[in-house]
């Protein structure tokens, strides 16, 4: 049995959780509502991990947060739902440009552009539906339209402003090739 391709692939999982953390770690200290939600830039590696490194990304993206949650000493039992809102809304961009889409993955087209933003807000919307009943049940004293305009916000917008852009430029320029691209 060969072991290369586990340890590879071990270690880029590593990596990027290691990302994701270097990039969530500067932006903890952005509060919208203390040890519960925060502004998060680093939303942005959404679609990047998605798209790129396919049901790995979205399980680092999952693992990541959960490690921010438990460094930034807002370790809840509402993190279970955030691990599993983490993993499955970028998993429907993975699934639907790795199972679904007819064409390879591609962001040139206007068309291609548009169901790219549709799934990120689809993910937001699936990531606060998941979360945001978890966090009332759990804790009925939060505000929770705040925390879920927030969890929308923060999953939609910077993937959309930057996790787009960046996508666009690894693809394009660094020649990223989409995780099971046709």
């Amino acid at each position: 049995m060969n072991k290369k391709p586990f340890v590879k692939s071990l270690m880029f999982f590593i990596v990027q959780i290691f990302v994701y953390l270097v990039v969530a770690l500067p932006f903890k200290v952005m509060d919208v509502i203390p040890g519960f939600t925060d502004i998060r830039p680093v939303m942005l590696l959404t679609p990047i991990y998605a798209v790129f490194f396919g049901s790995q990304g979205c399980l680092s993206l999952a693992v990541g947060n959960l490690i921010m949650d438990i460094v930034s000493d807002s370790l809840r039992w509402s993190c279970i739902a955030g691990f599993v809102a983490n993993f499955l809304g970028p998993f429907i961009i993975y699934w639907f440009w790795a199972h679904i889409s007819k064409s390879p993955f591609s962001l040139r087209s206007a068309k291609n552009l548009l169901i790219h933003t549709m799934l990120i807000i689809c993910a937001a919307f699936l990531e606060t539906l998941i979360i945001t009943p978890a966090v009332a049940i759990v804790y009925p004293t939060v505000d929770i339209w705040l925390f879920a305009t927030t969890v929308m916000l923060n999953s939609s917008l910077f993937p959309m402003g930057l996790g787009i852009p960046l996508t666009i430029l690894m693809q394009e320029e660094l020649g990223f090739k989409a995780y099971n691209s046709k």
